[in-house]
């Protein structure tokens, strides 16, 4: 495949396995009221756990202005709920054991829920390589049937974005002891974390997942978080107008999208194909009578085409339906729709599975010829508008509609046209979609820590991941806790090796994790270069990486003095017509796997094509380069691919991640260590 498909199937990852997009909440009250509600949130019911170790925060709601008092293992507090009815109560901080019963009163109510663990609590979160459940792993039949643990406790947080933060969330949860029932259907590389690091850490385990397969670090970060990068000041306005106004949001989004259009390289000037007034610029073709899949067309150039179709059909109304309220009806797009009626922009979904449906604003439809376009971004496998014609109509107020029978007209989108900008409230690609439905209605509930898997969908805009990374870990600090420990999966293997060095997407996201990981004493990183699957972007050796993750913990989260991961560069440097690196980290010694010397390292000039594969010696915990050109190569990076070969490992058998680092003019002084 060539590397613009490469690039683009990346891109898409696990959306394939996304379910139908989300219809988003409008507004932050949507909780119960009070009186109909439970004295206690939603996190604090029958076999949760609470963090030890720390003050406790309890909180939910009650009549306002009511007094309400809080006992658990015979501490007890006070708090007063506001005007909105919301209360928050602080128990001092407990040992881990129980189980206890956690009791709230407030006037005549009562609320008491049991079996109350107090352990260790952690967030899992990220896209679907966290997601991924226990049944689909390796043995997972075995896993299941020999699941059984009353100390460790799962919950799922459902699956919801939001255009504001919301309290509550959007459906009941549950925790739930491990059993076979219960494990199956969750996380497992959280649940094998959980596992593998209660073998040390003898205390009960709560775990938290919050994943959702196919999203975009943007959609878990909060709006104010995201401002602070100056990056999405205009799309953040959109959305919060979309809070308030979806109508009107949608045509402000549409404002946005064309102008990145119009900025794109082999758009002419003028070229606006959402234009109703006047014909559209370039060549239209007449689309099969059923749509569907493009790949499937017949056309040559569209049968292996990941990328932009535009999509034009028209439809003739009365004065009678044009003066009623409306209702544009589609069928389902694969992946990513952008639509306009009569120039306006009406709406944007994203996921192939859904139908959809937009209403339109009032007095855009006319009396006779009305224009119908819509713009289509597929990124992997199958893409194109969904047919047949009589899924597509206009439906109006009073109950009849006008169908979109009139065929539909085509333009395929030249690819170095690039990816355009994802709608603001789209859930998982969105902007603080996710963290507003998912992440918000924590609270500020007690962790003891943070697993953070995703990447692989924002491959595509690696030069910003390591800063969003960071707006990710300082807002969630600011939410749960300013010390949070975030452990970060690096990105597994995915793809077939390379035949020469090259540019890789994932590799230099990557390199922004490694980054963003080693800068902060309370972040790691667990490496993952090696349990990946070339052939499927859903790896399911979880078991290992779960007891990667647990030894990261065991050293990041509780100080034990171990290796974190393998082992690290620590130092570069050129002797004579060589280049040394010396790695940290190692145990035992380093090893290179399947031949006399590693593989995998690279000898860079400053240009981008100047890369060149290496030679590599082990001598203790140290590997020698030598290329012909060493002596002017400025940087060296190791396992610099989708999906390298990498066999650099230590004597506990764990690998050596990818890196790139500048190689310094100092000469190596082979006696300065």
């Amino acid at each position: 495949m060539h590397r613009a498909g490469i690039r683009s199937l990346r891109a898409r990852c696990a959306a394939a396995l996304l379910a139908a997009f989300v219809p988003l909440a409008h507004a932050a009250g949507d909780d119960p009221a009070p009186e109909q509600a439970p004295l206690l949130h939603a996190m604090f019911q029958d076999h949760a756990v609470l963090q030890r170790g720390q003050p406790l925060r309890v909180w939910g709601r009650a009549q306002p202005g009511q007094d309400v008092q809080v006992e658990l293992a015979g501490k007890r507090a006070k708090a007063r709920a506001g005007a909105d009815g919301r209360w928050e109560a602080q128990l001092p901080a407990l040992k881990a054991g129980g189980p206890h019963t956690l009791t709230a009163r407030a006037g005549d109510a009562k609320q008491s829920v049991s079996d109350v663990l107090v352990g260790d609590v952690w967030l899992c979160s990220g896209q679907s390589n966290m997601e991924l459940q226990v049944w689909r792993t390796l043995d997972a039949r075995a896993e299941i049937a020999g699941a059984g643990n009353d100390r460790i406790r799962l919950l799922t947080v459902p699956q919801a974005g939001s255009a504001v933060p919301q309290a509550s969330f959007s459906s009941p949860v549950q925790w739930r002891p491990v059993d076979s029932d219960s494990v199956r259907d969750f996380s497992a590389a959280c649940y094998y974390f959980a596992r593998e690091l209660q073998k040390t850490v003898d205390v009960p385990m709560g775990l938290v997942n919050a994943a959702w397969g196919g999203s975009r670090i943007q959609a878990w970060t909060g709006a104010p978080a995201l401002r602070d990068t100056r990056w999405y000041d205009d799309e953040l306005d959109v959305l919060a107008r979309y809070a308030d106004d979806p109508v009107a949001a949608v045509g402000d989004w549409g404002a946005l999208w064309q102008r990145w259009w119009s900025g794109r390289p082999g758009v002419a000037a003028g070229d606006e194909p959402w234009r109703a007034d006047r014909k559209p610029a370039g060549s239209w073709r007449k689309a099969p009578p059923q749509l569907g899949a493009w790949e499937r067309w017949g056309v040559p150039e569209l049968a292996d085409f990941n990328g932009m179709v535009w999509y034009r059909t028209t439809v003739n109304l009365t004065a009678a339906q044009a003066a009623q309220d409306a209702v544009l009806v589609l069928g389902p797009a694969d992946e990513i729709d952008m639509t306009w009626v009569n120039g306006r922009a009406v709406g944007s979904t994203y996921g192939a599975g859904p139908g959809r449906e937009y209403r339109l604003p009032p007095g855009l439809l006319r009396a006779g010829e009305n224009v119908v376009v819509v713009n289509v971004l597929d990124t992997y496998r199958d893409g194109g508008l969904g047919g047949p014609a009589s899924l597509h109509a206009l439906r109006f107020a009073d109950g009849g509609s006008a169908p979109l029978d009139r065929g539909w007209t085509w333009r395929m989108v030249p690819p170095e046209a690039g990816t355009p900008p994802r709608a603001p409230w789209q859930t998982a690609a969105g902007l603080s979609t996710l963290y507003n439905g998912m992440i918000a209605p924590l609270g500020r509930y007690g962790l003891r820590g943070a697993l953070w898997y995703q990447g692989e969908s924002n491959t595509f805009e690696h030069d910003r991941y390591a800063e969003l990374l960071r707006t990710l870990r300082r807002d969630w600090r600011a939410q749960f806790g300013g010390d949070l420990p975030l452990l970060v999966v690096q990105l597994a293997n995915y793809g077939m090796p390379g035949t020469q060095p090259g540019e890789s997407d994932w590799a230099a996201l990557r390199e922004a994790q490694r980054q963003v990981a080693v800068e902060d004493a309370r972040s790691g990183l667990a490496v993952a270069i090696d349990i990946g699957d070339r052939y499927d972007i859903h790896p399911t050796n979880k078991q290992e990486l779960g007891r990667r993750l647990a030894r990261l913990a065991r050293h990041v989260v509780y100080g034990e003095k171990l290796p974190p991961s393998g082992p690290v560069p620590a130092s570069v440097a050129r002797a004579g017509d060589a280049v040394v690196l010396t790695f940290d980290n190692v145990t035992d010694g380093l090893r290179g796997y399947g031949a006399d010397g590693p593989i995998g390292f690279e000898l860079c000039g400053a240009e981008q094509d100047s890369c060149r594969y290496a030679a590599a010696e082990i001598w203790n915990n140290r590997v020698t380069l030598r290329t012909p050109a060493a002596h002017e190569a400025t940087r060296v990076r190791y396992c610099w691919a989708d999906g390298p070969v990498c066999t650099l490992f230590d004597g506990a058998g764990l690998p050596a991640g990818p890196f790139e680092l500048p190689i310094p003019a100092i000469p190596y002084d082979d006696h300065a260590r």
